[in-house]
């Protein structure tokens, strides 16, 4: 039977790149950056060839999506008692959470235009 406090956690499954995954409970509380350190903290058993070197390297994406840091879970409006899939990767640094589209803006802005006579 689940209790009350299971059904306000979130359930994440986390996958790495090598296809080995791990599930873990989180508050809608916490945020990337708790995640990726919780994770680290607690690496799985069977995860040793992975192992990093520290939690701040540790990224989380969640639909196609690198999480910022200081995202929370509540903030993805993820579903309380349900699990939900992220891949979690090894990564120095995190694009700007803009820049793709602001690559598509720009690209906007230019004319391929053609005219016929």
């Amino acid at each position: 039977m689940t209790s009350q406090v299971d059904l306000d956690m979130v359930n994440l499954r986390l996958i790495l790149v090598s296809g080995k995954t791990e599930d873990f409970t989180f508050s809608p509380n916490d945020s990337a950056t708790d995640i990726a350190k919780h994770v680290f903290d607690n690496w799985p058993t069977g995860w040793e060839e992975e192992q990093v070197s520290s939690p701040s390297i540790l990224r989380l994406i969640f639909q196609g999506r690198f999480l910022h840091g200081n995202v929370t879970l509540g903030a993805l409006k993820l579903p309380p008692g349900r699990t939900t899939v992220m891949h979690l990767v090894a990564r120095e640094t995190l694009p700007e959470p803009n820049s793709h589209g602001q690559r598509n803006r720009e690209k906007a802005t230019e004319s391929n235009c053609c005219l016929l006579l």
